[in-house]
């Protein structure tokens, strides 16, 4: 397993190719981190999880053909299954990192906030891409800042 640094690097390196991937794609409308590497509690072993609403979803969770492109050209999806309005897109990196790509609709982060959605966010939550404000919004509504 890779040191504690070298596998946040590789964590912030995922993140920023998420976001650059989904700044090209206005159908992706914003990508958020949740969960441990949100909050700063994340160990080397922890998975990354990013939350992608899109006003596409379908197309996004039926294909393949972008992960390498979002994720890192040594990505291999390992599952998709829906979590109510979520769907996973669960991939692995060659070095055993996990992302977990959860595609929501747009109006995932929509008022009024579902319990489900407070919850991911109330869990950890930091924006990475925002151009429409669509995550900004959803965090003012919940009360919580933007790095929370």
């Amino acid at each position: 397993m890779p040191s504690e640094p070298s596998r946040r690097d590789e964590v912030l390196a995922v993140c920023r190719s998420v976001a650059a991937w989904a700044a090209a794609r206005p159908d992706v409308v914003a990508v958020g981190l949740a969960g441990s590497w949100a909050r700063g509690a994340a160990r080397a072993d922890s998975d990354v999880d990013l939350v992608l609403p899109t006003d596409v979803p379908e197309r996004w969770i039926q294909a393949d053909d972008w992960i390498p492109v979002a994720v890192g050209q040594d990505a291999t999806p390992v599952r998709t299954q829906a979590w109510g309005v979520l769907t996973e897109r669960r991939v692995r990196l060659a070095s055993g990192l996990e992302v977990e790509l959860g595609i929501v609709p747009r109006d995932w982060a929509a008022e009024p906030v579902d319990d489900g959605t407070a919850r991911v966010v109330g869990d950890g939550f930091r924006v990475l891409h925002d151009p429409v404000g669509v995550l900004s919004r959803l965090l003012t509504a919940l009360g919580v800042g933007g790095d929370r």
